[in-house]
């Protein structure tokens, strides 16, 4: 498995990373199984956040890293935070970038996920009614008492970015966004600079070039998921050109279709995380040997039209 730095962290993790999202309705024994097939995957990085089914995906996600016998400084967890949850109706109500929701909700992530520090903490989408000063304590907080070493956001644009930036001493290394072969919208809109079609809407405020040059490193998240709400691409009939295409290169480099998928977001230069969300341990073998393969320029752009996209 390659890694990839984070950001400018000086900290590298696999470039596959495991999200824990789906992880609430396995039993202890079937967590456990699905970390250690991330493991021997080759998968050192784990992902969650505290408003996934009310904190019990940290929680089976902590339990099982124990359960697999994995050493602390071995591995990478990220969680996000800011996102708040009604626990009686279990649904989102507000997001709260203050420093009490905030520090509190990291306790409890910590305690959920049986240990004393996160190695990534995420803002999980944006608070406009964010108070840039709480957020600055908060972070030192989090950061002088060990309990973060680094920190990102989720679902950020541009200049959300700099605005969240300007107070922070700490750099903002990664963003967590949606990308994959059925969301590209990110890619979509810089081949369609100056023209007045549909896909030359800027929605993200030129967020894959920013990210280049501020040197955040980008996390995919969903990337099997069609942005149409299709749901999944792969050997979805609704598809049948890019299965197609991904079938005829997968057997070409001796993958599967799961593996291929992943190569196409690991081929941009910008130097990708994938975040997949299988539960099935065979799935998450075959998505994680994709970060070995290397697809060439001709490849890429085959399946990026094969999806759907026009490169004129």
């Amino acid at each position: 498995m390659k890694t990839i730095e984070l950001g400018t962290s000086g900290v590298e993790f696999s470039r596959v990373a495991l999200g824990a999202m789906r992880i609430d309705n396995k039993t202890r024994q079937e967590a456990s199984e699905i970390v250690m097939a991330a493991l021997d995957a080759g998968i050192d990085y784990f992902d969650t956040a505290d408003c996934y089914h009310d904190g019990l995906c940290s929680t089976m996600l902590g339990q099982a890293l124990k359960d697999c016998g994995v050493k602390r400084e071995d591995v990478g967890i990220q969680t996000k935070f800011g996102i708040f949850r009604d626990k009686e109706s279990d649904r989102v109500t507000r997001y709260d970038f203050s420093k009490k929701h905030l520090l509190e909700a990291m306790e409890q992530e910590l305690e959920n996920l049986q240990t004393d520090y996160v190695d990534f903490v995420l803002l999980h989408r944006p608070d406009t009614l964010v108070e840039l000063d709480q957020l600055a304590e908060a972070f030192n907080e989090l950061q002088s008492s060990g309990r973060v070493r680094h920190f990102g956001v989720s679902n950020v644009n541009p200049m959300q970015v700099e605005l969240l930036q300007s107070a922070l001493d700490q750099k903002l290394q990664v963003n967590q966004l949606q990308f994959g072969l059925g969301h590209t919208g990110m890619i979509r809109q810089e081949i369609h600079v100056n023209m007045a079609d549909e896909a030359s809407l800027d929605h993200d405020g030129g967020i894959l070039a920013y990210s280049r040059l501020k040197c955040m490193t980008i996390q995919a998240w969903s990337p099997f998921q069609s942005g149409i709400g299709e749901g999944v691409i792969i050997d979805n009939p609704k598809f049948p050109e890019l299965n197609d295409c991904l079938a005829k290169i997968a057997d070409e480099h001796g993958v599967s279709k799961n593996a291929i998928a992943v190569a196409w977001i690991l081929r941009h230069p910008a130097g990708m995380q994938v975040i997949i969300g299988s539960m099935n341990p065979s799935r998450i073998a075959e998505m994680a040997s994709g970060a070995d393969v290397e697809l060439s320029a001709e490849e890429w752009y085959q399946l990026y039209v094969s999806a759907g996209n026009d490169i004129f």
